[in-house]
């Protein structure tokens, strides 16, 4: 009984001290014990940081901590691990579940490995775009520069293949169909017009990604471009970490448009003269066949690998879980297992 009490009075801090010392790094060892402790404990990482707890002042919590989400939204429950159950190992290069509610961990391997990200880079974008652009609606006016991207564009699934109309420049879209198009089709172009739009340039947008990288206490986070896209000969100073982009991911849940528009299978859209038509498909394979799917963002460079981030519910629809896989040549069959895991083997009280 006693046990359990300590338990639910260390919890509500779990995210601070599972991300460590929020003045200093992460130690290789201590990250270790989280690991092996993931495989015996009720809640992952719990007892490894009650047994040794990292100090930390109570301005850190305001700072730092942006869990909950959204007090509304909190339940007031913590997922605890059903007994015996040991953790899920995936085929991911690094992997994170978190419960949005409070932050808890409940997977984790390699969590915060820095690597690149590639196109869940936009989960910030979006954020950025929520936060700074008064009105969706509003027009913007597509420069050249905007569409000199490479990878996934509008129109283009690949650099070496169309199926759609591209965009133009001097075409005039609305903000809302450029955030359609970047997070349902991935569109690099989209998200590059949207950084131009917000900030004069993707360079001054990039200083915001991170200012607000700051401001979050994301320790394991670099932003280089708007779209996820490397810089040939920066590509070490392009990254961020499975737990990272769980918390990203949680935090765009306060904006409930970002989650609308990642639940839309496929749709078009006009430009605002009505001359062109661009057409759109979600990337997300899972989006109609997991049942409690919230919506998720794929990602993909040949150095990066396959990555997927999702957000799920479980069957009661009270409690989301965040689901992060990075570098994952199986992301489709590991996200549905890992989801299915958290949710038979987890118990929210």
């Amino acid at each position: 009984m006693l046990n359990l009490v300590i338990t639910f009075l260390i919890m509500p801090f779990a995210p601070l001290w599972f991300y460590g010392d929020l003045a200093g790094n992460f130690s290789s060892s201590h990250e270790a014990v989280v690991e092996a402790s993931c495989q015996t404990a009720d809640v992952c990482g719990l007892p490894a940081v009650a047994e040794n707890p990292v100090p930390f002042e109570s301005k850190d919590i305001e700072n730092h901590s942006i869990f909950p989400i959204n007090s509304a939204m909190a339940s007031g429950l913590f997922p605890i691990r059903k007994k015996n159950v040991v953790d899920l190992k995936v085929w991911a290069g690094s992997s994170v579940v978190i419960d949005v509610d409070t932050g808890t961990v409940i997977h984790y391997d390699n969590g915060r490995k820095r690597t690149q990200i590639a196109s869940l880079t936009k989960m910030m974008t979006a954020i950025l775009a929520m936060e700074n652009i008064k009105n969706l609606d509003e027009e913007v006016i597509l420069t050249k520069e905007d569409l000199n991207v490479v990878g996934t564009i509008v129109g283009c699934p690949t650099s070496i293949f169309c199926n759609a109309n591209r965009m133009y420049v001097g075409e005039k879209v609305r903000a809302i169909d450029l955030m359609k198009a970047m997070l349902m089709n991935s569109a690099n172009d989209a998200a590059t017009a949207l950084a131009t739009h917000i900030a004069g340039s993707p360079k001054k947008f990039v200083e915001m990604m991170n200012d607000k990288v700051k401001d979050m206490g994301l320790k394991d986070t670099h932003f280089c471009t708007p779209s996820g896209l490397e810089i040939d000969g920066e590509e070490d100073q392009c990254y961020s970490s499975a737990y990272d982009l769980a918390r990203i991911s949680a935090y765009s849940l306060k904006y409930n448009k970002i989650w609308d528009i990642m639940k839309i299978p496929d749709g078009k859209f006009y430009s605002t003269d009505g001359k062109y038509m661009h057409e759109l498909k979600n990337t997300d394979m899972l989006l109609e066949t997991l049942p409690g799917c919230v919506g998720g963002k794929t990602g993909f460079t040949p150095m990066a690998g396959k990555s997927l981030m999702l957000g799920a519910e479980d069957p009661t629809g009270k409690h989301k879980i965040i689901s992060v896989l990075l570098n994952d040549e199986q992301r489709w069959d590991d996200m549905r297992t890992l989801v299915n895991w958290v949710f038979e083997n987890y118990k929210w009280q």
